[in-house]
């Protein structure tokens, strides 16, 4: 049993189906689930018609003929006779959102961003298992909402393992062993049959759930790039590919902000001992990389970047210490809000912490932290993660940058800094 899954960039038109269908076709013995995300950047687009939705704003409808004629676009491509039942398949799929916008926003945002952004991995799913069966393949659509089971936390959903490793067994293991399983990453399903969503990125997070709940013998991510790099190549002229990963260090670089994997994705399989790996949709044949339990120390320095952060400073208001009480308090309200941190330093009398910038969460933040603290911070913040750091790489990334902030461990450094070219 292959688990492989597929990211938008790989679907984003219909020769990504064609080249993703050719892929699938390199395996014709094999039992195989494919796990599939949105088409291109088509989530981005549905969470833009979520907060017009939200916001009464009239461009929701604009937005929304504009992600139905993206998508009937790719099936007029792919399907020559128009009469193909795909058609139906996909309109009948967006009338849920028709009737969830004609009518004013009364339910709770989280709910309602799950309701509408789920449907682009339907959607994208339902074109593709229709275009491997005309492609000659024995491919069947399963609704992933079915098998991964999840709390009502909408936007974040928190897996039940135990019922969904049950479902995926009972009733998904046995469809594989006659047909080409195709699912939806990102999304699932609550025991009031609500969709959630896993949190964003969370296809990979999807395929390594399926893959260890199946036993796969392994977990392949198709990507637009070689394999893992040692950093991102929008910041780096020369990058080098990663051949080999340990299980240890792919969860700290993910953790970190890489992304090519997301954080969540290597747990699972590595309970599995199940080999993740990492390979090019546009050229399936080369190597790429291998993450497994082998302890191999990375052979070169990798470097993840974060831009548009916000650097928050905590200070008691009495003449008191930050002590584990007010420490206590204060990762409440972050997680009360939702606000992810990226690194922390503490002294004696303040906390700092690194987050993405995000305007309305932030505000909200300051606000009540501001009730029994003094707070201050700083925007258009950079964060650099340098995993097996040293000096010369540490000066590499910080030229013509002032650093606000700087926590080294064993084996990693994070540097918080701005530009100075920038002006404040």
């Amino acid at each position: 049993m292959l688990v492989f899954k597929f990211g938008g960039a790989s679907v984003k038109d219909a020769e990504g189906v064609i080249n993703l269908a050719q892929i699938v076709k390199r395996y014709p013995k094999e039992k195989l689930l494919i796990v599939v995300s949105a088409m291109g950047k088509m989530t981005n687009k549905l969470e833009a018609l979520t907060h017009a939705y939200l916001r009464g704003e009239e461009e929701v409808h604009q937005i929304f003929e504009e992600v139905k004629a993206y998508h009937f676009e790719i099936l007029e491509k792919l399907f020559p006779d128009h009469q193909h039942p795909v058609f139906n398949d996909v309109a009948n799929s967006f009338v849920e959102i028709d009737w969830l916008i004609e009518e004013e926003a009364t339910d709770a945002p989280d709910y309602i961003y799950d309701q509408i952004v789920s449907i682009g991995e339907i959607v994208s799913t339902k074109i593709i298992a229709a275009y491997l069966n005309l492609a000659g393949a024995n491919a069947k659509w399963l609704d992933a909402r079915n098998f991964i089971q999840t709390d009502n936390n909408y936007q974040e959903g928190n897996v039940n393992w135990e019922k969904t490793e049950e479902e995926i067994l009972q009733n998904l293991s046995p469809v594989l062993e006659h047909h080409i399983g195709v699912t939806q990453g990102f999304i699932g399903g609550t025991s009031e049959n609500f969709t959630t969503t896993l949190g964003r990125e969370g296809s990979d997070y999807s395929a390594a759930i399926f893959a260890s709940c199946l036993n796969a013998e392994s977990l392949t991510i198709w990507k637009d790039v070689p394999g893992v790099l040692n950093a991102d190549p929008k910041w780096f002229d020369e990058t080098e590919r990663i051949p080999q990963l340990s299980y240890h260090d792919a969860i700290e670089l993910a953790y970190y902000g890489a992304t090519v994997i997301h954080p969540k994705t290597i747990k699972p399989i590595q309970n599995k001992n199940i080999p993740l790996y990492v390979r090019s949709f546009l050229q399936p044949e080369a190597e790429g990389t291998d993450i497994t339990e082998a302890e191999n120390q990375l052979p070169i320095p990798s470097f993840i970047f974060k831009v548009k952060q916000v650097l928050i400073s905590i200070f008691p208001k009495d003449f008191s210490f930050i002590i584990e009480e007010n420490l206590s308090d204060i990762f409440n309200l972050f997680h009360k809000h939702k606000v992810k941190i990226n690194t922390m330093l503490n002294s004696a009398i303040s906390f700092s912490v690194s987050i993405d910038e995000d305007a309305e969460k932030l505000q909200k933040l300051i606000e009540e932290l501001s009730v029994h603290y003094k707070v201050k911070y700083n925007t258009g913040l950079e964060l650099v993660t340098i995993r097996y750091y040293n000096q010369q790489t540490i000066d590499r990334v910080t030229v013509n940058k002032n650093i606000l902030l700087e926590v080294k461990s064993r084996h990693t450094c994070q540097v918080v800094m701005k530009d100075q070219t920038v002006i404040s």
